[in-house]
């Protein structure tokens, strides 16, 4: 496996984003690494190759960006793979029938539907627990548990989950701890440094940050686990195209500047609307208010742009989301630009209503993703949307 850059993990975290996992092409000493747009490579002999095959299994272009964010996340092995859910479910082949999975209830709605909807269907069972109190992940632990899986920053409800916590839980358990990074990303939060055997992530969101691509990438440092993980891309086949690739290699270059600029536009806009909306509206975890502000600062270096606002009812959520001009009405998260969503329809669609408000996704929920605009242009946006509110 060629996956392994022990000496780009030594680099801060900026020079990382921009060098890591990426050499000048050594044919013309092209700066940014070609788009290798071939399903198959030509061998010297029977037998004999340059480490290439046949595309599904590797590609040039895909490998940079596996190595990049593999030193991102201060891993060893990177995969990348068609989308976010196309990820989870070859992560989710590394389990056999009768297994079973603690995961926290409130994760992504295709999360949810992959397993309830897909995988009990084909045998495995799981429990699904409020992963805030680590406890609680303890207690739903079987002879048949296999992995703990997880969100923190959940979405909407921007839950943290004490990391630490649960990677000793699943060390001592001696099962796998894999947890979704895509709100915080590696320039907030690397849960591999807390114990986590799997990091994946929607990298269609911040780590391309542009919107125009979909995919998914998981990381670890176990190379057993590498190994079964990389039979699984290669025989299931859910890997993006090389430009895809690309463009999502280009987005992570700017990821540390991204993030920087998506912390910063959050924290004014959280703070605006908890003035505007009260605090106990406002769900964002670099507000003091938030109930785990204290451990979300412990494990994470910044809070990102994510917010979730209730607004007490259906009706004023339907008057918000049609009001707003800088914040667009769409599904997805991440980008540069500022996207507004309603939990309950669109996300979460698939999450049966009664669990829906368990958790607290009511149809009076809305969640920003604040992007890099000037936040005064943002605020301004928001509050002729609230006018009247």
């Amino acid at each position: 496996m060629t996956r392994v850059f022990d000496e780009d993990l030594n680099a801060r975290f900026a020079t990382r984003t921009i060098h890591a996992g990426q050499r000048p092409d050594p044919t013309t000493g092209a700066i940014m690494p070609p788009i290798y747009q071939t399903s198959t490579y030509v061998q010297d002999a029977l037998g004999v190759h340059k480490g290439y095959e046949y595309a599904r299994g590797k590609n040039p272009t895909r490998e940079a960006l596996e190595r990049n964010v593999a030193a991102l996340e201060g891993g060893r092995h990177g995969f990348a793979f068609s989308s976010g859910m196309g990820c989870l479910d070859s992560i989710m082949k590394l389990f056999s029938a009768g297994d079973h999975i603690v995961c926290g209830e409130n994760v992504y709605g295709g999360t949810f539907r992959l397993f309830d909807k897909v995988l009990r269907r084909m045998g495995m069972t799981f429990t699904f627990v409020d992963t805030r109190d680590p406890q609680r992940i303890e207690d739903a632990i079987t002879t048949a548990t296999k992995a703990v899986i997880i969100e923190t920053p959940t979405n909407p409800m921007m839950w943290i989950t004490d990391l630490a916590a649960v990677g000793e839980i699943a060390k001592r358990r001696g099962i796998l701890c894999i947890v979704d990074n895509t709100f915080a990303t590696p320039a907030f939060q690397r849960p591999l440094e807390f114990g986590a055997h799997i990091v994946y992530h929607s990298s269609t969101k911040y780590l391309n940050g542009h919107s125009d691509i979909v995919g998914g990438i998981a990381v670890l440092s176990d190379d057993g686990l590498a190994e079964r993980l990389q039979f699984i891309l290669n025989a299931a086949g859910a890997v993006p195209g090389p430009m895809d690739a690309w463009l999502t290699l280009r987005g992570t270059k700017t990821l540390a500047l991204r993030m920087k600029a998506h912390d910063a536009n959050g924290r004014r806009v959280a703070a605006w609307l908890a003035n505007r909306w009260g605090v106990e509206r406002v769900i964002f975890p670099g507000l003091p208010t938030h109930p785990q502000h204290e451990l979300a600062k412990q494990q994470m270096s910044g809070f990102g742009g994510m917010i979730s606002v209730e607004m007490g009812s259906r009706e004023k959520a339907a008057t918000v989301l049609g009001r707003t001009h800088v914040y667009a009405l769409a599904e997805s998260l991440g980008g540069v630009e500022s996207l507004i969503s309603h939990p309950a329809s669109m996300t979460h669609a698939s999450v049966p209503p009664e669990r829906r408000a368990e958790m607290g996704i009511t149809d009076g929920l809305i969640r920003l993703s604040t992007g890099v605009e000037d936040a005064d242009d943002l605020i301004a946006d928001l509050e002729q949307a609230f006018k009247g509110l």
